[in-house]
């Protein structure tokens, strides 16, 4: 279980409501793997990419640039996954998650929401959350906790850090996304190369964000 200051129940929902279809978006260009969620017949959220940041050691690194993957109909569908552990509902409205202090590597998160008729879904709410570097969830605040609202073209970027591993998980980061009157996808995104992948029976390789090593960052041993 993961170490956390007071914890709750798992697969708490967000709001009652699920996604009912999702699938996988795929750019050839930058090698994308995952990210992209349809979900019901409006939504889709583009492949998710980071990049390492800061003078920490970087563990993953993305390309500085890269195109947004394509929306195709070529790809199978993605299966949402459980809100637990500790979803908190009214997290604050930001785009990022670092604080003074904050321990771990920094990185930063980019997608883009589409409809599934290929079309920009402008204002899309996407609230993230996961564990902080020592793998331990805040249930009493909103540490590494925050909603954000695509922007006119369905873009987002989000800041915050890698997180920690606990007992039975491999890394992964929380997210539900919900288009303007429409249902809420949630589901989880996972870090590409990680040896706790192969044993975590919730990892979902469609789910893995897209990293690329650009030559100058390597990856350190997990």
């Amino acid at each position: 279980m993961p170490r956390c200051a007071q914890c709750r129940a798992d697969n708490v929902a967000a709001n009652g409501a699920s996604a009912r279809k999702a699938r996988i978006a795929h750019d050839a260009d930058t090698k994308c793997e995952s990210g992209t969620a349809r979900f019901s017949s409006q939504v889709c959220c583009s492949a998710v990419h980071v990049a390492a940041v800061g003078p920490r050691t970087c563990v993953w690194a993305a390309r500085r640039s890269f195109s947004y993957a394509r929306c195709t109909d070529e790809h199978e569908p993605t299966r949402q996954q459980t809100a637990g552990p500790f979803f908190l509902p009214h997290s604050p409205q930001r785009a990022s998650l670092l604080e003074p202090g904050i321990k771990g590597t920094k990185i930063v998160l980019t997608g883009r929401v589409y409809s599934t008729q290929c079309s920009a879904v402008p204002g899309a709410l996407l609230d993230f959350w996961h564990a902080n570097d020592a793998g331990e969830y805040d249930v009493e605040g909103f540490r590494l906790r925050g909603h954000q609202f695509a922007d006119g073209e369905g873009r987002y970027r989000l800041e915050t850090i890698v997180p920690g591993l606990y007992p039975g998980r491999t890394r992964h980061i929380h997210v539900t996304v919900r288009p303007p009157n429409g249902p809420i996808l949630t589901t989880q995104l996972y870090f590409p190369g990680e040896q706790r992948n192969a044993r975590d029976s919730l990892f979902d390789r469609r789910l893995l964000m897209t990293i690329d090593n650009d030559g100058e960052l390597k990856a350190a041993p997990v």
